[in-house]
């Protein structure tokens, strides 16, 4: 590979992973991360097309089999691994499984990226940034979400979680309480990250109300896509926090390429540091979400 560093990206084929992989190639060869093999090679052959270096590696980040195995594979490529870039996420609107029967949105949006995280740390070189693509629909304060009837994270525990239970009096809305609590978890797992781990930096990223992402894809409610992907862009109060994929591409690949060491810091769509909610921001509720994460994991073989 010509390019000296290497990036992890998952999720890279649509929306905000696909703006991002054009963005982030032009700093090392990238690893490429997802569950179609035809979209993987896709985007491949335009980054090539492009003169970037990218290896495919095929992974169902929701099943925590595939994401050892994909692990296993992206430290076999032997690289100088710069950054991983947790991006893949779905917020179906109705309540799916996955490979190991857990709340399929829950698997993919947390605990498929700590599980790859874990499996990954130990061999990422000192100095590698961790980033995290959030969401502050996991805060009830927000503006936006109290304005649309969201009720934030409705964590009960780890394992309630992945059986798809939340707790009671959340958003009317199909699919946001298992996305908001998703959210909140892999949020507060990158900060107690951030304090576990100092060989490493770790942060995460709200990429605002973005237009041209397809979270879910087909197994999303039309509403619900054309009201995240269009509407909530434009109207105010919604419009403060709107963002593309491009812009959003743009400070994810500052923060992930960053070399001045910050670390437990949340960006906003602006590249600037926010505050998650009130119990996100607890390090007794992060060091939970962690530690009983871990447990659900290790059940894991």
């Amino acid at each position: 590979m010509k390019n000296k560093k290497a990036y992890i990206i998952t999720g890279p084929t649509s929306g905000i992973g696909h703006a991002t992989a054009l963005e982030l190639a032009k700093y090392g060869t990238l690893i490429l991360v997802g569950r179609n093999p035809e979209k993987l090679a896709q985007l491949q052959k335009e980054l090539k097309n492009a003169g970037h270096d990218a290896i495919p590696v095929i992974c169902d980040i929701s099943d925590m089999k595939s994401v050892k195995s994909a692990a296993q594979e992206i430290i076999a490529l032997g690289l100088p691994i710069a950054g991983l870039l947790n991006n893949a996420g779905i917020m179906p609107s109705k309540p799916l499984k996955s490979a190991q029967g857990w709340d399929l949105t829950f698997a993919t949006n947390h605990l498929g990226a700590f599980a790859l995280t874990e499996a990954l740390a130990p061999h990422l070189p000192d100095g590698a940034n961790v980033v995290f693509i959030a969401s502050a629909i996991e805060d009830p304060e927000r503006r936006p979400a109290k304005v649309m009837g969201m009720k934030g994270g409705r964590f009960i525990s780890v394992a309630a979680s992945a059986r798809g239970e939340w707790k009671a009096g959340g958003a009317k809305m199909p699919g946001i309480d298992a996305y908001a609590t998703s959210k909140q978890c892999i949020l507060a797992a990158a900060f107690a990250l951030s304090r576990e781990d100092r060989r490493l930096y770790y942060n995460a990223i709200e990429p605002g109300i973005t237009r041209g992402t397809s979270l879910g894809g087909e197994s999303t409610n039309a509403f619900v896509r054309f009201l995240f992907g269009h509407l909530m862009s434009i109207l105010p109060p919604f419009s403060h926090y709107s963002s593309t994929p491009e812009k959003s591409a743009k400070v994810i690949t500052k923060v992930l390429t960053d070399d001045s060491g910050s670390t437990g810091v949340y960006f906003d769509e602006k590249g600037q540091p926010m505050l998650g909610s009130e119990q996100v921001r607890d390090p007794k509720f992060q060091d939970r979400v962690v530690a009983e994460t871990r447990t659900l994991l290790a059940t894991i073989q």
